[in-house]
């Protein structure tokens, strides 16, 4: 991992717990950050169920299984670049929020997919 710290992905409430994450999706983001060209923020990666409650996330929540991060990004430049270079490396569930990008490797769930918030 070049771009990114693991404790970048902890959740709050577990320090170290961003060694939870699943090296699949930690090497797809480092490999997006390499495309971007520029500092990707994680707000959220890893979460434990109490966290995921907290922030309202829902029970089925990738962020818990660590298959999930979102991403700062907060201007419409930003997000189509960031958007481009996160579907270069592969991903195939994409949310597009106000403020951040959602990005998971989630199998379970459908495939191919972006929605917004």
């Amino acid at each position: 991992m070049k771009y990114f710290k693991i404790n970048e992905f902890d959740s709050p409430d577990e320090p170290g717990s961003g060694s939870k994450m699943n090296d699949e999706i930690i090497h797809m983001l480092d490999a997006a950050r390499k495309i971007y060209g520029k500092p990707m923020k994680i707000n959220s990666g890893y979460r434990t169920i109490s966290h995921n409650k907290k922030v309202g996330g829902v029970s089925s929540s990738s962020h818990i299984k660590g298959l999930a991060a979102d991403i700062a990004c907060s201007n419409s430049v930003d997000r189509f670049k960031m958007l481009g270079a996160l579907n270069k490396v592969g991903f195939k569930r994409i949310g597009v929020a106000g403020t951040f990008i959602h990005v998971d490797i989630d199998k379970d769930k459908t495939q191919n997919v972006i929605w917004t918030y």
